[in-house]
C-alpha cells in the first residue's frame, strides 16, 4: 500500500515538472530620431574606435564613455542585444566590420530626415567630418532583403527639436507641419505592418539652457505646444498601438520637485549645464570644471541635451508604461487563485469522493482556514510577482438519499500581490459562494459545483522608478467571478478495502471580470486601464487515493493534470491620463496551457461525528508555483 502512495507522488512530480519558456514581450526594438536618442552614429574623437552620444561622459573625464540614452536603457530592459541597439549607419562600425544595429536616429536630423530614414532609398545619411555613409532607409532595406516587419517589433521615435534649432519652425503652421512629418513616419511603419509604437511628445525647447531666460523662451514654448497638439491629434488616428510619451509633463514634474528625482533643486536646472558649451553656462557647483563635478545632479549636459539623469527619467518613464500591463493583467490571476483555493477547500472538506458521507437525512458541516503562496515566474522580460492568499471557509451539506447529497460552501479571502521591479502592491478581497451537488452509486461518483463571487480590489498601488525616486500611482476597482466545476470518477476497490484508488476526469469553466479603473490624478505616469475579461476553460484527469492507517486516522493524496484551452496572451487597453485621446493595447500576462497539481491530506476522527483535517496543495505550471495549507473541522449531525 505504501509503495502505491510513493509511486503516486512520483508520477505527480513527473507530470507537473514540464515547463517551456515564455516568449519575450517584443521581438525587436527599432529607433528613429535625432541626437536625443542617437545610440552612436558618429566617431568619438576623444576615444578612437568608439562612437559618440549626445549626453555627458559618465564621470566627466575626456576619455570616459558617454552615458546611455533612453533608447539603449529601455532596449536593455527588454532583453534586446547590444548589437541591435547600436547605430544603423555608423561609419565607425562599418570600418570596424561590426554589424549595423536598429537605431536609425542621427544627431542633427530634422523631421523630414527622420521620415527619409524610414522610407527613403538612400534615406539614411551620416556625415561624420569628411566621411559620409549612405544606406537605404529602414523599409527599403527590409524590402531589399525580402523581409517584412515583425508585428511584435516595438518602434521608438523622437524628433522635432532640430526643426526649432534650425529655425524651420517660426509659426504655428510650421510647427504643425513638422509634427505631421513625424506622424507620417509612424503611419508609414504602421502601413508596412508595424503595430507597437512609442513616440516622444517634444520636450519644452523654451526651457532648455540655450533658450531659457532669453526673449525667445515664451515664443518657442508656445510653438512647442502647437507641435505637440498636432502630433497627438495625428497619433490618435493611427491604427496601431501608439504610446505618446508626455515628456514635457515629465520634465515639468522633475523641475517642480527636483530632489525627488535625484536633482539638486538649489541649482538653476534650466539655465546651467554640466559641460562647457557655447549655448549655456556651466554650473558652478556640479559643472565639469567645478570642485565637485556631478552630472547626475543636473538636468542638462549642454544647451539642449539632457544628462544621463534626464535620459534615465525618460527611460524609466517609458519602461513603466510597457511594464504596467504585465502587472495589472495579474489581477484576474489573483481572482483565479482565490477561486482555486475556495474549490480546493470544498473538495477537501465536502466533495471528497465517496468517503465520509453522513448518514441519510443527516447534515454535514465544516469550517476551515487556509493559506496559499503563489509565485509568478518565467514571464520573460516581464514582471515577476508573489502573492499571499488567506481564507476562511465554512459550509455544509445534507444527504438526500443513498446516492445524492447537496450543500453550499462560502469563502472569505484576502489576497495580496507584490509584483514588478519596484514591488507594486495589489490587494483583493473576495467573497465566494458555491452551491454543490454530489452523486455516488457503488463505484461511480461525481460532483458539480457552481461558484459566484464579488471581487473588491480595494488597494492598487503600482510603483515605478524615476531615476532615484519611486513613484506610486493609486487606484481601486471591483470585479466578479462565475464558474462551474465538475468531476466524474470511478472507485477501483471495494468500500471495505483500506486502500481506495479512484481515477477521475474534470471540467471547469470560469469567467473573471475586473472593472476598468483610473489611477488618481493626471501626472505623466498615471494610467487608466480598460475592463478585463478573462475566461478559463479546462479539461483534466487525475487520481484520488486514500489509505486507512488506523481506525481514527486516514491519509489521502491527489494528483491532477489540466489542459487550459483559453491560453492566449492577455492584452490590456490603456491610456495616459494626461494624453487621454491616444489609446492603446499592450501585451500582458500569458496564461499557462497546462497545469499540474498535487494534494496531500490527513483526517483524524475525534469521535464518530467530529473530525479534524489537514491538507497541503501544490500547483505547478510554466509561470506559476503555488503552495497551499489548510486546517479544518467537520461535524455530522
Amino acid at each position: 500500500m505504501k509503495k502505491a502512495l510513493v509511486s503516486l507522488v512520483g508520477v505527480s512530480a513527473l507530470s507537473i515538472g514540464v515547463a517551456c519558456a515564455a516568449p519575450k514581450p517584443y521581438s525587436g526594438f527599432v529607433v528613429f530620431g535625432d541626437s536625443l536618442v542617437d545610440a552612436g552614429q558618429f566617431e568619438d574623437t576623444s576615444v578612437p574606435g568608439q562612437t559618440k552620444r549626445f549626453t555627458n561622459r559618465v564621470d566627466g573625464s575626456p576619455s570616459a564613455a558617454y552615458g546611455k540614452v533612453s533608447s539603449m536603457l529601455i532596449g536593455e530592459r527588454l532583453g534586446i542585444s547590444s548589437t541591435q541597439l547600436a547605430g544603423s549607419t555608423s561609419p565607425v562600425r562599418e570600418v570596424q566590420g561590426q554589424d549595423d544595429g536598429d537605431n536609425w536616429a542621427v544627431g542633427g536630423y530634422r523631421t523630414d530626415q527622420i521620415y527619409d530614414s524610414i522610407t527613403g532609398v538612400g534615406g539614411s545619411v551620416v556625415v561624420d567630418g569628411s566621411t559620409t555613409r549612405t544606406r537605404d532607409g529602414y523599409l527599403p532595406s527590409l524590402q531589399a532583403q525580402g523581409r517584412s516587419i515583425d508585428p511584435n517589433t516595438l518602434f521608438y521615435l523622437s524628433g522635432g527639436g532640430n526643426d526649432f534649432l534650425q529655425f524651420l519652425i517660426t509659426n504655428p503652421q510650421q510647427a504643425a507641419d513638422s509634427a505631421n512629418r513625424l506622424a507620417d513616419g509612424v503611419e508609414a511603419l504602421q502601413k508596412a505592418g508595424g503595430r507597437y509604437f512609442m513616440v516622444w511628445m517634444l520636450p519644452d525647447v523654451g526651457l532648455t539652457p540655450a533658450i531659457s531666460g532669453t526673449p525667445l523662451q515664451g515664443f518657442v514654448s508656445a510653438l512647442g505646444i502647437d507641435f505637440n497638439t498636432q502630433l497627438v491629434q495625428r497619433l490618435a488616428q493611427v491604427n496601431a498601438e501608439v504610446i505618446a510619451l508626455n515628456i514635457p509633463k515629465l520634465f515639468s514634474e522633475g523641475l517642480a520637485d527636483p530632489g525627488a528625482f535625484g536633482l539638486d533643486g538649489n541649482q538653476d536646472l534650466t539655465g546651467t549645464c554640466f559641460s562647457v558649451s557655447s549655448d549655456c553656462t556651466e554650473n558652478l557647483k556640479y559643472g565639469i570644471n567645478s570642485a565637485t563635478p556631478d552630472p547626475t545632479k543636473l538636468l542638462f549636459n549642454d544647451g539642449v541635451h539632457p544628462t544621463i539623469t534626464g535620459q534615465r527619467l525618460i527611460a524609466d518613464y517609458g519602461y513603466s508604461i510597457l511594464a504596467a500591463p504585465w502587472e495589472v493583467t495579474l489581477l484576474p490571476e489573483m481572482a483565479r487563485s482565490s477561486l482555486n483555493q475556495h474549490q480546493k477547500t470544498l473538495q477537501n472538506h465536502a466533495l471528497n469522493g465517496q468517503s465520509s458521507w453522513q448518514a441519510t437525512g443527516q447534515w454535514h458541516s465544516f469550517a476551515a482556514v487556509s493559506g496559499e503562496r503563489s509565485n509568478y515566474r518565467t514571464q520573460k522580460s516581464a514582471s515577476d510577482g508573489d502573492s499571499n492568499n488567506y481564507g476562511l471557509s465554512f459550509g455544509g451539506s445534507y444527504r438526500l438519499d443513498e446516492q445524492w447529497r447537496a450543500g453550499v460552501g462560502v469563502s472569505l479571502q484576502e489576497n495580496s500581490l507584490t509584483a514588478g521591479a519596484e514591488d507594486s502592491k495589489y490587494r483583493l478581497n473576495s467573497y465566494l459562494l458555491s452551491p454543490f451537488i454530489q452523486y455516488s452509486n457503488q463505484a461511480l461518483w461525481g460532483d458539480l459545483s457552481l461558484s459566484a463571487g464579488r471581487l473588491d480590489y480595494a488597494s492598487l498601488h503600482r510603483k515605478l522608478a524615476l531615476n532615484t525616486a519611486t513613484r506610486t500611482e493609486k487606484g481601486d476597482t471591483d470585479g466578479s467571478v462565475l464558474a462551474v466545476h465538475a468531476r466524474v470518477g470511478y472507485q477501483l476497490f471495494s468500500a471495505q478495502d483500506p486502500l481506495q484508488l479512484s481515477p477521475f476526469v474534470s471540467m471547469s469553466h470560469a469567467r473573471f471580470k475586473v472593472d476598468d479603473y483610473a489611477e488618481k490624478g493626471d501626472r505623466s505616469t498615471a494610467i487608466t486601464f480598460s475592463e478585463q475579461k478573462r475566461t478559463s476553460k479546462r479539461l483534466g484527469v487525475g487520481l484520488l487515493a486514500s489509505y486507512q492507517l488506523t481506525a481514527p486516522l486516514s491519509v489521502s493524496a491527489e494528483i491532477g493534470y489540466e489542459k487550459e484551452f483559453a491560453d492566449d496572451q492577455q492584452k490590456l487597453g490603456m491610456y495616459l491620463n494626461s494624453v487621454d485621446s491616444v489609446r492603446f493595447r499592450l501585451q500582458g500576462y500569458e496564461p499557462d496551457s497546462s497545469v499540474g497539481s498535487l494534494g496531500l491530506g490527513a483526517t483524524y476522527k475525534l469521535s464518530d461525528a467530529l473530525s479534524v483535517q489537514g491538507n497541503y496543495n501544490y500547483t505547478h505550471a510554466d509561470s506559476i508555483r503555488q503552495h497551499g495549507l489548510g486546517v479544518g473541522v467537520s461535524l455530522n449531525w
